[in-house]
């Protein structure tokens, strides 16, 4: 838009007005300064160079302008900053010394005349009086009086004028400044100044006096009634009114209900400390700034000030106290939890709300009831149509143990009852002439209140008090009740000063307001002129509260006579809480509100006002239930503790959240925590009484030398000793803390948290607050109830909470808990108690009150105790006491417990305990060989031996350190650091290689939200570490919020806990004796979160659970066939824990040196192990299957077999020629049996070497052809050693050449051992003796080392050469996959021909209790020292990699295979390591042919399940021994579902292959291996999940069923995924499987039919030719017509069994390729089809479709198990439409089974059926 042109005229008047404005601004100005500016014409200021931080405000009341500065002689500095003031004051302003200071009885006197300079607001005094007094040793007061004209000062009812004399060795010293005046505090031990006046001038005036004080630190707190958002005062130029006022806490600095001039100043982290109060009622404001400096500015009455100088803050807040008034000693009862709402309807419905929180449970002592009880709002009254019995209502709370509190407004209504009967209170005060007058001083002052026109008690007349005491009395005499809450005494009024308004006078309108709420003092309160008793209210006004609390003692005397009752108060001033407590006032339900009540409550304390709460769930607004449960939580440690809220709002009170609320189970248990340290908080109050300590505790008060707790506020102390950390922002589990520098311990669990002096992040969910007991305290407790009455008959105990030299100190005060003067007249029982050497000391200081109900301590909780108490002593007098005491001790958290106690409330006692070892407590000291008490105590150790029982240590250690200590511990939101370091007072009988290294380095690595990582290396030399790569992020991911898991380092001794958030149980705690860390011997052990702990391998088990009783466990690779306690083929150093509550985590220590593990009944292990380092990963789960998925996501996922691989599989050691396998082929493809695969073992292979024919073999070349062409696959066996003793093997020639074999350290010589090569040109004797054999026959044969990448190439390139032949095309073997043998590496001659070279390497100091632990590491493998090179060409001993062996071989296997055949392959391994299964199966190895082979198969299986190798099973039959018909029967039964199903036997053994035996067992084999081949696309589709989210395919039922704890041992039946129950049998002559079927809806797999039982164990008929098979209710299964193959099944017809569960729903997927494609997942070539059932209607949709199967398959029938009433029609739909479908239906009403037959469901296309 074009800009508008103006005329000249228009420019013209333009600027016309603008001249006329800016005379105007000139003329108001003059004349409004001219009133309060005196004439000064010669006067010049004198303006020094100060700081912008020291200026002091010259403009305090207005905007400062430049002309008004010059008229007020200050001095004029603009500044960017506008809180900066622009114009401060000159160095000739204020007064001087007049005649120097006068000695005095009391200190000094200084007559101070003003210097001139101009007036701010006039009438100013030019002559004072300053009179000062050294009253106490650590109090000094001043006072500054006009001489001539009497003041108004504060008639103080407990601060009384001092007469001296004067107090000697002060510990501060006084400095008068003449001119300008000045006065400075020093403190006397180091010079520091602490209050400075000199910083700005003395003002005083008529209605203007000011004081600016200088202090040494910006740690100032105090001064009040306000909302202060933190409790440091943010000194950023901020002024504060101070002036009663009925206004809501909000956050806009609004002066609020009380008066308090108090400020404590902190001046530095050595404690000392001082507090300043003005003694002054009259409106006010405290000015903070910068420099840092404080200002008063008041508008009456006298300066009269006090410092008070403390060693510690604390002290400092026990010296004000002592001086105003020390705080009243609540009732008992009063300190119990309170309920009360402005608006209650009726007394029904107060007692509504009453009933229900006493039908809850909640712990709860006493009910107010707002003014709706009265009549109209009319003190004395009540409503008695609403509230008609309320004077029976004080009877039916007291007949519950409950008390009634009623309230009393400060103003008293003027008009008559609802019946039109005087209202006699009014009516008698008016006789009386009690009320506040009108400036006339005989006018009742008229005003507006909640019950209409009212006059105001004039509580300063005595005669008002003797109203006041009266009117209680007769109302009492009509309502009972317990205690008097005051409101309203700011005082309160509705309209402006007086019904008739305010008269305009230098009072009500003074020359300077303070920036009080909406300005004009008489604001929603009495006019200024008003007249009382004391004063005007103008100065007393700030006092009203303050006086009728003084008359309502009165009252409360009269009606109490002898008891405390209950006093609360809104309007505070200084000494109010002598006799009353106070709440916050009319807060909101706002998150703000609930965290600025910490400050509000912490600063009442300095006030002395220790009875302090603000209204719980806020009174106005509506409250949420979060809002709420969070504030009941940290109002439960409110000292006065009372929810309360206003008129039309949601209720709040606890029970009104329902009785199952989260919010009612949260408030009961915290409540129920402070009804139980009552006795703590009750002695608390009594030190408040006599000495003045806090109760509600800043930090910093007791942790004042940490600077970071200075400014803590939202965290708070009770006393010294219970840290309260609540959360205040909604949305939250996780907030910032401080832990404060001393021993802490969680309240709840008693457990240690190893955190101190610093901040970190807490989770706190939603039922949770952060409550810990700090070290070195004793708290006495009693057993709550819901009530005090109830509570206080309960008996007592102690919580000990050891500090750091296991020591700690406590009191008790114990009273009836309701009479006044018990403390003046000693009728009470006070204890101290101690806790040094193990001796609690109880010591009775006082005993002077019998407590009616014959109190003892029956507990004593014990915190932070390192050892089990074995015995404890009871002793009085030093005689010993019969005790029939308890003692449990949690070693986890080290909390010791002993119950049954029963001493004597007001007696002493000391109790002494004896630490020792329990037996589950015992940690082998010696695990080595040949122990015996000399070695043993050699190593400081102890010795006990107990031949009963079996297999505990006899050596063991001595107590519970370990030999390192914890430096730098860092936490961060990523992990923590730590440096360990030896002590070396610990060093025993070690030998060199086993002596602990001096530093070590601890990082604790937060990966993500359920994974971790922790490592122990040493940081100065670089030690092995294990070269297998783990899937862990480049940075971790975690988030403070969502982790699983908390870690905490302990120190003294180290350790390192893991807790799970979500319930606190700890899965890892290393703090144990048994940690050390020396070059070839690694030590370590942690607690269990249970006995139920799975996994470790590989070793043949004998039930899936680790059997916790004393069993040690080797692990390190070896050519054994499973037995027990035998070290097998692989190494699995990894392992799953269940907690109790069904939760699940998984451990795997990264190491591969021999290593073995011990279980003891603790729960608890120790890893042992000869090298590398600690470096442990855990996954939190939390259920055991995501434990699998998590840990596979790690160390990788599961391979992806091909789908042959499914299929049945043949093979034997031992076979005579290719032809024997050929007629093997032949019988069964006669006998229709289903069979995929075929083997060669050694056998073929020329004298057993590999890449070789035998010559008896020569046919298998043209077989394997010939069977392939027939859809069968075959695999191949290799070895990894290679004959170094034939003179044309390429194999080793080329070997040679790349140098691939394991060689002796630094020279070029091959490690030569024996396996099974034959040497050539020999014939074998095999009648010889196995040792003969070797020596004579066997070649010595070279090891490739698979770490080098010169071996992958050589490796490839050899397999290569045995698939496609290229010297003779027809010897070619075109195998499809491979099995890796003897690669542990095995060997038949210990280490190495000729012997080994280093004896410490193959005998290291400790030899892990392996088989044949005396022949050292070296039995039947390679010598130790053997060198290795990785890919990175670093050279690695043997010694660390010998377990990698297997692993290592792995991969560069499958990349052959693959390489070679171009399709996925498999390759089966028989020694594995971690992240083997991302390659390879596994099958069990070299079993034997016996029935206890059975079960063990199952558990190797689903032990292999949690490797994260999902391809596993043992050899069908057995490999050892001669199999017989009803075992092998059973096997291939129980064989059909092993994922890996081979029949496979040894050398010398019959046949057991399934058409060895006869017609009935290849009935029994074909019918089995049917029903697998019908149910592979189930299998198959497992197999996908676990290798794309790492799930079992063999589950324990565990898995499924965590919550069942029947299923924890269970490992005779398993599951097929989540859906088919496998019950196998077992046993030699079995006809019937007593099989466990868990709570779910089964199904009988061959009948369809619902079997009718859940949750319980069933003895099942189970024939020869039978298997327990059942479906789970929920699931479908995809199944496909089977076939004497798989390349045949897979052609055939696909179906469906649907079985519903009880809510008649099911689900299940497909996963579909083409069978052989490798990655077909990760390339998207795949088809994923879901089905899901919903009571009558099938989905079936596509989810994925990427694949087009060549065969066209369809699904042609559907069995539905479970429908429940008879189908006559079953329709199909597409795309929402019917369509055709020549489907059969039946319906089996008996079995109610559903099958829909001749169905034409195409594959790769979505359908709904429906049924009716």
């Amino acid at each position: 838009m074009e800009k508008k042109k103006f005329s000249k005229l228009e420019i013209l008047l333009i600027v016309l007005f603008c001249l006329v404005v800016a005379v105007a601004c000139v003329l108001i100005g003059i004349l409004a300064t001219r009133e309060t500016v005196s004439k000064s014409t010669q006067f010049f200021p004198n303006c020094p160079s100060v700081g912008t931080a020291e200026r002091i405000d010259c403009i305090p009341d207005q905007v400062a302008t430049k002309s008004l500065c010059t008229l007020r002689g200050c001095c004029w500095s603009p500044q960017s900053d506008t809180n900066v003031p622009w114009c401060f004051f000159s160095s000739n302003h204020g007064y001087k010394v007049d005649g120097g200071l006068r000695t005095t009885q009391e200190g000094f006197q200084a007559t101070l005349t003003r210097l001139s300079s101009p007036s701010l607001f006039k009438n100013d005094i030019n002559t004072v009086l300053l009179t000062a007094q050294y009253q106490t040793q650590n109090r000094f007061r001043f006072k500054i009086t006009d001489p001539k004209t009497q003041r108004f000062e504060v008639p103080h009812e407990h601060v009384g004028p001092f007469s001296g004399p004067a107090a000697s060795n002060l510990k501060y010293k006084v400095d008068v400044q003449q001119n300008p005046f000045g006065i400075k505090v020093t403190r006397a031990s180091n010079g520091k100044v602490l209050f400075n006046t000199t910083i700005g001038p003395l003002l005083y005036a008529e209605q203007f006096l000011q004081l600016s004080i200088k202090l040494p630190s910006s740690n100032i707190y105090g001064v009040g009634e306000h909302v202060h958002k933190q409790y440091q005062h943010d000194v950023n130029w901020k002024t504060w009114p101070i002036f009663s006022r009925d206004t809501a806490p909000s956050g806009n600095m609004d002066n609020l209900y009380g008066v308090q001039t108090f400020f404590l100043c902190l001046e530095d982290n050595t404690g000392a400390s001082f507090g300043v109060f003005l003694m002054n009622s009259n409106a006010m404001e405290f000015a903070l700034q910068p420099a840092p400096a404080v200002t008063y500015r008041t508008i009456g009455g006298i300066l009269d000030f006090y410092v008070f100088l403390g060693d510690t803050p604390e002290q400092v807040v026990q010296e004000y106290v002592k001086f105003i008034g020390l705080p009243a000693l609540p009732s008992y009862w009063t300190l119990g939890f309170h309920l009360s709402q402005y608006d209650y309807g009726s007394l029904d419905e107060v007692k509504a709300v009453v009933e229900r929180n006493r039908e809850i449970g909640l712990p709860y002592d006493v009910q107010h009831t707002g003014i709706n009880y009265m009549e109209a709002r009319k003190d004395f009254t009540y409503d008695k149509v609403n509230f008609k019995d309320l004077p029976s209502f004080q009877t039916y709370m007291h007949d519950y143990g409950q008390k009634y509190i009623i309230i009393l407004d400060a103003a008293i209504s003027t008009e008559a009852l609802a019946d039109g009967s005087p209202y006699q209170a009014y009516e008698r005060g008016q006789s009386k002439k009690v009320w506040v007058n009108e400036s006339d001083g005989v006018t009742p002052l008229v005003g507006e209140v909640w019950p209409g026109r009212t006059v105001f008690p004039d509580f300063t007349n005595p005669d008002c008090t003797s109203w006041w005491v009266e009117e209680c009395k007769i109302f009492y005499n009509q309502v009972p009740y317990d205690g008097i809450w005051i409101d309203m005494n700011e005082v309160a009024n509705f309209v402006q000063g007086s019904s008739n308004g305010c008269e305009q006078n230098d009072l009500n309108y003074p020359p300077f307001t303070p920036r009080i709420v909406d300005r004009p003092l008489y604001s929603k309160t009495l006019c200024m002129d008003a007249v009382q008793k004391w004063g005007q209210q103008y100065d007393v006004h700030n006092l009203f509260g303050y006086s009728m609390t003084l008359s309502t003692q009165r009252a409360i005397e009269t009606l109490f006579p002898g008891k405390r009752s209950f006093l609360l108060s809104r309007s505070t001033f200084a000494g109010s809480g002598k006799y009353a407590g106070h709440w916050l006032g009319d807060n909101a339900a706002t998150w703000d509100h609930m965290k600025w009540a910490i400050p509000g409550m912490l600063e009442f304390g300095l006030f002395g006002i220790p009875y302090i709460g603000a209204d719980i769930c806020g009174f106005f607004e509506d409250v949420t239930e979060e809002l709420c449960r969070r504030w009941m939580q940290v109002g439960a440690f409110y000292p006065f503790s009372r929810n309360h809220n206003t008129e039309k709002r949601v209720l709040q009170d606890p029970a009104a959240f329902g009785a199952d609320s989260v919010l009612v189970k949260s408030s009961k248990h915290y409540l129920n925590i402070r009804y139980t340290l009552l006795p703590y908080l009750y002695t608390l109050f009594y030190k408040a009484h006599t000495q003045g300590d806090t109760v509600a505790r800043p930090v910093l008060h007791e942790f004042y030398s940490d600077e970071a707790t200075w400014s803590v506020d939202k965290q708070f102390l009770w006393g010294p000793g219970l840290l309260i950390t609540p959360v205040l922002d909604p949305g939250v589990d996780i907030i910032r803390v401080y832990i404060p520098d001393a021993v802490w311990y969680d309240y709840d669990s008693g457990a240690k948290i190893w955190l101190r002096k610093q901040w970190t992040d807490m989770y706190l969910p939603a039922d949770k607050m952060g409550l810990h007991l700090r070290g070195g305290y004793i708290f006495p407790f009693q057993q709550p109830a819901t009530t005090t009455v109830a509570s206080r008959k309960n008996p007592m105990g102690l919580i000990i909470a050891l500090d750091d030299n296991n020591e700690a100190v406590g009191e008790l005060f114990w009273d009836d808990g309701e009479s006044t003067g018990t403390v003046n007249s000693k009728s009470y029982i006070s204890y101290d108690f101690k806790v040094s050497n193990n001796v609690l000391q109880m010591n009775v200081t006082n005993n002077n009150y019998a407590d009616p109900n014959n109190l003892t301590f029956e507990e004593i909780k014990i915190l932070g105790l390192l050892q089990e108490p074995v015995s404890v002593t009871v002793l009085q007098n030093n005689d010993v006491q019969n005790s029939s005491h308890n003692i449990t001790y949690n070693p986890v958290d080290k909390v010791a417990l002993i119950e049954g106690l029963q001493l004597e409330l007001g007696k002493s006692y000391s109790l002494r305990w004896t630490l020792g070892t329990s037996v589950n407590e015992k940690y082998n000291c010696h695990p080595g060989p040949n122990a015996s008490k000399e070695k043993c105590e050699q190593l400081g150790c102890v010795w006990t031996e107990d031949p009963s029982s079996l297999r505990v240590p006899y050596c063991y250690y001595n107590g519970p350190d370990n030999a390192y200590s914890v430096a730098d511990v860092k936490y961060t939101s990523s992990g923590v650091t730590a440096n360990l370091t030896f002590n070396k007072s610990n060093l025993k009988a070690y030998g060199k290689s086993t002596l602990p290294i001096s530093t070590l380095r601890l990082e604790v690595k937060y990966h993500n939200n359920h994974m971790l990582q922790f490592k122990i290396y040493d940081y100065a030399n670089e030690r092995y570490e294990v070269p297998v790569p783990l899937n862990v992020p480049k940075s971790p991911e975690s988030t403070v919020k969502n982790r699983l898991y908390d870690v905490t380092v302990q120190n003294k001794p180290f350790g390192i806990q893991v807790r799970r958030r979500s319930t606190g149980t700890v899965i890892w705690d290393s703090q144990l004796p048994t940690f050390t860390f020396s070059d070839m011997f690694i030590q370590i052990s942690t607690r269990l979160a249970s006995q139920y702990l799975y996994g470790f391998g590989e070793t043949e088990h004998t039930m899936f659970r680790r059997d916790m009783n004393w069993h040690t466990w080797g692990m390190f690779t070896r050519d054994q066939p499973p037995g027990y306690k035998m070290n097998s083929y692989g190494f699995q150093p990894f392992y799953m824990g269940l907690e109790e509550d069904g939760n699940a985590h998984g451990v795997l220590l990264l190491n591969s040196n021999a290593m073995d593990v011990t279980f003891q009944p603790t729960p608890a292990l120790t890893y042992r192990t000869t090298g590398g380092i600690l470096d442990f990963y855990m996954v939190l789960g939390p259920t055991p299957e995501l434990v699998v998925q998590e840990y596979t996501a790690l160390v990788g996922r599961p391979v992806m077999p091909p789908y042959w691989a499914l299929g049945f599989q043949l093979c034997r050691y031992g076979y005579e020629n290719d032809t024997e396998i050929a007629k093997l082929v032949e019988d069964m493809k006669a006998a229709r049996i289903p069979y995929d695969v075929q083997y060669a073992d050694i056998d073929y292979m020329e004298r057993q070497l590999d890449f070789t024919l035998n010559p008896r073999f020569t046919g298998l070349p043209s077989l394997i052809n010939k069977i392939q062409e027939e859809g069968m696959r075959f695999i191949l066996i290799l070895d990894p050693a290679i004959s170094g003793n034939e003179t044309n093997y390429p194999a080793f020639t080329r070997g040679l050449e790349k140098d691939v074999f394991i060689k002796w350290p630094n020279t070029n010589d091959i490690i030569y051992a024996k396996v099974w090569p034959d040497l050539p040109n020999v014939e074998v004797n095999n009648t010889l003796d196995w040792e003969t054999q070797v020596e004579l026959y066997r070649a010595y044969v070279a090891f490739p080392d698979f770490f080098r990448n010169s071996t992958t190439e050589w490796w490839m390139r050899e397999i290569t050469e045995v698939y496609t032949n290229p010297h003779n095309a027809s010897k070619s073997l075109k195998f499809d996959g491979l099995w890796i043998d003897m690669n542990e590496p095995a060997s038949f001659v210990n280490g190495a021909v000729g012997g080994c070279r280093n004896q410490q390497l193959n005998f290291p100091p400790y030899v892990p209790q392996l088989g044949s632990r005396s022949e050292g590491l070296i039995f039947k493998t390679l010598c130790m020292e053997g060198q290795h090179y990785l890919p990175d060409g670093s050279p690695v001993s043997h010694y660390n990699v010998h377990n990698l062996y297997g692993w290592a071989q792995t991969k560069p296997t499958l990349d052959a295979l693959r390489n070679i055949t171009k399709e996925r392959g498999i390759v089966i391994t028989r020694s594995t390591y971690p992240s083997s299964g991302k390659w390879s199966g596994h099958w069990l190895g070299d079993n034997t042919a016996a029935w206890n082979q059975l079960d063990k198969s199952i558990i190797g299986m689903m032990e292999f399940s949690l490797f994260g190798i999902s391809y596993t099973g043992a050899d069908i039959c057995g490999f050892f021994g001669d199999s017989e018909y009803e075992l092998c029967a059973r096997w291939m039964e129980l064989g059909a579902f092993y994922p890996y199903s081979r029949n496979h036997n040894g050398k010398g053994a019959k046949r057991q292959d399934p058409v060895a035996w006869n017609s009935t067992f290849e009935d029994i084999s074909r019918k089995v291996l049917n029903i697998r081949y019908t149910l592979l696309p189930y299998l198959y589709t497992l197999m996908h999940e676990a290798n794309a989210h790492g799930s079992t395919v063999i589950r324990p039922l565990l898995h499924e069923f965590v919550r069942d704890k029947t299923t924890w041992e269970i490992h005779r039946q398993f599951l097929w995924g989540p859906a088919l129950l496998v019950s196998p049998a077992l046993d030699q002559g079995a006809v019937a499987v007593n099989a466990y079927l868990p709570n779910a809806r089964w199904y009988d797999y061959h009948t369809g039919e619902y079997i009718g039982f859940r949750g319980q164990f069933r003895n099942l008929p189970s024939p020869l030719e039978h298997i327990n098979l059942h479906i789970r209710g929920g699931y479908i299964l995809p199944q496909q017509s089977p076939a004497n193959t798989t390349f045949y099944s897979r052609r055939n017809p696909l179906a469906l069994t649907v079985a519903l569960n009880d809510s008649q729903l099911a689900a299940g997927q497909l996963y579909w390729d083409d069978g052989v494609r490798i990655d077909a997942y990760e390339e998207r070539v795949y088809l994923l089809t879901s089905f899901t059932a919903n009571r009558n209607i099938l989905e079936i949709k596509v989810l994925h479709r990427g694949y087009a199967d060549p065969n066209n398959l369809k699904f042609t029938r559907i069995k539905i198990l479970g429908v429940t009433s008879t189908v006559q029609e079953v329709t199909v739909s597409q795309n929402g439409e019917v369509i055709q479908s020549p489907h059969a239906v039946s319906y089996n009403s008996q079995n109610q089974v559903l099958e829909i037959t001749r169905l034409e469901l195409e594959l790769g296309k979505d359908y709904t059926l429906k049924w009716s």
